[in-house]
């Protein structure tokens, strides 16, 4: 058992955080912008919580972080009163955040400083993924660290990958978001013309989806894409922030991705229609509007 932090209790930090002290037996202390939030899961999982990030972090092992983007990152781990203000020598500061690789090697430099090991840690699975304990984790950093922190990571995951040096993981969570861009929008338009062309969805999904074009999304969206309901998942609001990430990063490294730029564009149509809040899928609304 270790003595375990967790500082960001959205839909996914709050069951990740869950799973480090049911499945994990760790000994967990949460923080969260929201008091109240931190106290209900305290409750839930018979934990502690803490005022301030660099409280929760003081004597823990490893402390995780799961926030909105890089500014919220930066301000919990390095800003006042920020988890690494609090952390001992020797202790792995693990970020779920999906942030820039920029802030990431930031952060690793950071902690060093502090004598802490920092491990970028992006995952993906969305809410169902965090809530059943079955995330993948991308991971940045040394390998050493990455040995320790596995075990422990281990309790909200089905897959954990280290990728490379501190940022990898960052990076390779944009290759992700990339692929599902693409993906989601194939899937809108399938579906799209298939209705237009007054086929039964159901008897092509169950015919495509056991060929080359079936998928995740296909198996998993097609039900409620066919039926207009868009309450099933990854809201739109934080792809195009992860894709505001995706472009920002290929500019610097001169990656072209023509498809990425537009399926971004499309899910500003989405914002315009009113779904910021539907899932990635709503492109199909897009289509239909």
């Amino acid at each position: 058992m270790a003595k375990v932090a967790f500082i960001g209790l959205g839909v996914m930090g709050f069951p990740m955080a869950g799973h480090l002290k049911t499945k994990g037996g760790h000994d967990v202390t949460v923080y969260n912008r929201t008091a109240e939030k931190a106290a209900a899961w305290a409750e839930k999982f018979a934990g502690k919580s803490a005022p301030t990030p660099a409280e929760a972090a003081t004597g823990a092992d490893f402390v995780f972080v799961c926030v909105g983007n890089d500014e919220d990152l930066r301000s919990v781990t390095s800003g006042e009163n920020g988890a690494l203000h609090g952390m001992k020598p020797g202790s792995i500061l693990i970020d779920n955040t999906t942030a820039s690789a920029e802030v990431a090697r930031e952060l690793y430099a950071a902690a060093k400083e502090k004598g802490v090991d920092f491990i970028d840690a992006p995952v993906s699975g969305g809410q169902a993924g965090a809530e059943n304990g079955i995330l993948t984790v991308m991971c940045g950093g040394d390998e050493a660290v990455f040995e320790r922190a596995r075990p422990v990571i281990d309790a909200y995951a089905r897959m954990v990958g280290l990728m490379g040096p501190a940022g990898a993981g960052q990076l390779t969570k944009m290759v992700n978001q990339i692929c599902i861009a693409g993906l989601v929008q194939g899937l809108a338009e399938g579906l799209h013309f298939g209705k237009r062309a007054g086929l039964d969805i159901e008897k092509v999904v169950e015919v495509i989806s056991k060929g080359a074009a079936g998928s995740w999304q296909m198996e998993n969206r097609h039900k409620t894409m066919n039926a207009g309901k868009y309450d099933f998942g990854f809201a739109v609001d934080w792809m195009r922030k992860d894709l505001g990430i995706v472009l920002t990063e290929a500019r610097r490294n001169g990656a072209k991705l023509p498809v990425t730029a537009v399926v971004d564009q499309f899910y500003g149509d989405v914002q315009a229609m009113g779904g910021n809040r539907w899932d990635t899928s709503s492109l199909l609304a897009r289509l239909e509007k």
